[in-house]
């Protein structure tokens, strides 16, 4: 190709930084706000209700915006076709959906909300399947124009916010409404800036390309649903088995780890896009082990830089007062965390090779793990346990998917790198945990923290070499 790959995958990434982490940040900037309005049980049942209607959206959808991110990758397709079978999968789905709303109703922490959920689950199944199909079709300009999106959505969901909870004290339905809000935002500004009503064609849509969209999407959506199980069912038992306010405490612990989620995440929106177009380039199995490096370094510094300034910073200044307690359960789910962004790296091998059913065999498998262990310890241990249990799940899928993939792909896995830096990470845990803070507290985790900064340097160096376009084919080892 004409463009080192690397160079592409770091535009790629520059873009999304500069657009997606800034919104992130303003969310992390209001989450003191959030708390303060909606309390312990509030903020524990607004993450209940946002994690479940995501999971909706999947099923509703068939988990058709992976089909359209695919599809609308290879340009032999026809883009509007591909666009138009994306929305009108979410339409039909929605139409479904209506008829079973009042079963959601059912779950006693759902209860009231069903119809709200409905609502969301329109608006934000629609706005994932047009931002997608802006960002892979519109190019060179659509990944800009996804990132100025996010922005926008963001600061909208905000402002909404400052007026449901701040002035009409709307609690939980407020936030809902925001969120909902934010996304007819998106499809507006996206509708005004890429014109998508001229890409949608409602009706004779090419049944050959629909059906190869469905059969690549459909296998996807139960491996959506496992990752949901091990994701929601946490909450779900901690509620259900301690209360809402333990909820809230882990919900908001959850918050900081999702913060390595956010950063991986804008490396993994670029580089599925990457791994797409690069599955039969010569040099691909280089190619994926290097960014995988890459991807942990990464991690690591992100963890330990969360854990550096966890107590002295994050916990005082981002939450309020009563959810203090939340940074014991964070370390915890920052190693689940990691163990999570490299499952979804060594997804995209599946998705690249259309294998996307073993994905959903892995994800069976750790969601079935994640129960079964969040039944046996969050009882005993609170809700350290259902940190414990998502954890282990994790590392479950990925010593199945690391050893399976390699049928497709053989990875180079610098498992040296992985176990010094884990160590390290876990000494950090521990101080964070179980040592008074103070300053003997964090002149240690500085140390560790340096440490872990110089193992890591190399790689780091290896990927600007590479986006520079020296070296880029050669073993840049982490």
């Amino acid at each position: 190709m004409g463009k080192n790959k690397y160079r592409t995958l770091a535009n790629n990434m520059l873009i999304l930084t500069i657009g997606q982490f800034s919104s992130k940040l303003l969310v992390y900037v209001m989450l003191n706000f959030y708390t303060s309005m909606l309390g312990k049980a509030g903020f524990g049942t607004m993450n209940l209700i946002i994690s479940t209607a995501g999971l909706l959206i999947s099923i509703v959808t068939l988990s058709i915006a992976d089909g359209v991110l695919r599809f609308s990758l290879e340009k032999d397709n026809n883009g509007k076709m591909v666009y138009s079978i994306g929305i009108n999968v979410c339409i039909v789905g929605c139409a479904i959906f209506a008829l079973f709303v009042p079963l959601v109703g059912l779950i006693p922490m759902l209860k009231g909300y069903e119809w709200l959920m409905f609502v969301y689950v329109i608006t934000g199944s629609i706005k994932e399947v047009s931002g997608i199909y802006v960002r892979c079709r519109f190019q060179p300009n659509g990944v800009k124009l996804f990132a100025v999106d996010g922005i926008i959505t963001t600061v909208s969901v905000i402002l909404f916010n400052l007026l449901f909870l701040g002035v009409f004290k709307w609690g939980v339905t407020g936030y809902i409404w925001a969120v909902i809000l934010g996304d007819v935002t998106s499809m507006i500004f996206l509708n005004v800036t890429a014109k998508l009503y001229t890409q949608y064609q409602p009706f004779h849509n090419d049944k050959i390309l629909r059906d190869s969209m469905l059969r690549y999407s459909i296998p996807l959506m139960p491996t959506m649903l496992m990752w949901a199980i091990i994701n929601n069912s946490d909450m779900y038992m901690v509620e259900g088995f301690i209360s809402a306010e333990a909820n809230g405490i882990y919900s908001f612990a959850y918050k900081f780890p999702n913060l390595v989620t956010i950063v991986v995440g804008i490396f993994a929106q670029a580089w599925r896009m990457t791994a797409i177009t690069e599955r039969n380039s010569r040099t691909t199995s280089l190619f994926y082990s290097n960014t995988l490096s890459m991807q942990q370094t990464v991690m690591f510094l992100t963890c330990g830089g969360i854990m550096l300034i966890l107590r002295p910073l994050i916990i005082p200044f981002l939450g309020h007062e009563e959810f203090s307690s939340a940074y014991f359960y964070v370390p915890t789910l920052l190693f689940a965390t990691i163990f999570q962004a490299m499952n979804n790296f060594l997804s995209s091998i599946y998705e690249a090779a259309r294998k996307t059913s073993h994905a959903m065999i892995s994800s069976c498998i750790g969601a079935g793990a994640n129960i079964i262990l969040n039944l046996l310890l969050i009882k005993p241990m609170g809700i350290e346990g259902a940190a414990i249990a998502t954890l282990a799940s994790y590392i479950i899928v990925f010593v199945y998917r690391i050893i399976d993939t390699r049928k497709y792909l053989y990875l180079t896995v610098y498992w040296i790198k992985i176990i010094v830096n884990l160590l390290l990470l876990l000494s950090m845990a521990f101080s964070v945990m179980f040592l008074p803070y103070g300053t003997l507290q964090n002149v240690l985790n500085i140390v560790f923290f340096i440490v872990i900064a110089a193992l890591n340097f190399k790689c780091c160096v290896s990927a600007i070499e590479a986006v520079l376009n020296k070296h880029a084919d050669k073993n840049n080892e982490g």
